[in-house]
């Protein structure tokens, strides 16, 4: 995954060897979330399923031996490569201790993030609500109220 132009500051000069080394060194090549190989093309299940083509067969989103699909799940397979990136435990870019990065594939790692990514949506929300209420809240510009004449009731 490339980093943001925002965060690049954040990075050390040698991010990529200290990244190649979690992704190759320590995870081996392959995810340490569901154990899915780096750059390799694999089918896919909604649920998190994946065909192991070494093992010859289909395995969890943790990484375990699981059932194998059934012909109403074989509709969902799709066919994904796989892609390792260096995952911050913490979210933190600036901490790149080897403590805090582990190898992970894109759905780990977004599965990780999640709930990091939840909480900036929802910050993302209240800031851009705040900017409205400044602007065309209470005491901004409000237009001229209009008052509608209606004709006097007459008792009958």
């Amino acid at each position: 995954m490339p980093i943001r132009p925002e965060f690049r500051a954040l990075y050390p000069p040698n991010w990529r060897e200290l990244s190649a080394r979690v992704r190759f060194e320590r995870a081996g090549g392959r995810c340490q979330g569901c154990a899915r190989p780096h750059l390799a093309h694999v089918r896919c299940l909604p649920d998190g399923r994946w065909f192991d083509e070494t093992a010859r067969t289909w395995r969890d989103w943790r990484g375990r031996p699981a059932r194998w699909p059934d012909l109403i799940d074989t509709v969902h397979v799709r066919l994904t490569r796989v892609v390792l990136a260096a995952a911050h435990l913490d979210n933190d870019p600036a901490n790149n201790r080897l403590t805090n990065l582990k190898g992970l594939c894109q759905r780990c790692h977004m599965l990780h993030d999640r709930p990091h990514h939840l909480a900036q949506r929802w910050l993302t929300y209240r800031r851009r609500w705040a900017i409205g209420d400044l602007f065309l809240g209470q005491y901004g510009l409000q237009p001229y109220p209009t008052v509608i004449a209606t004709p006097a009731s007459t008792p009958g």
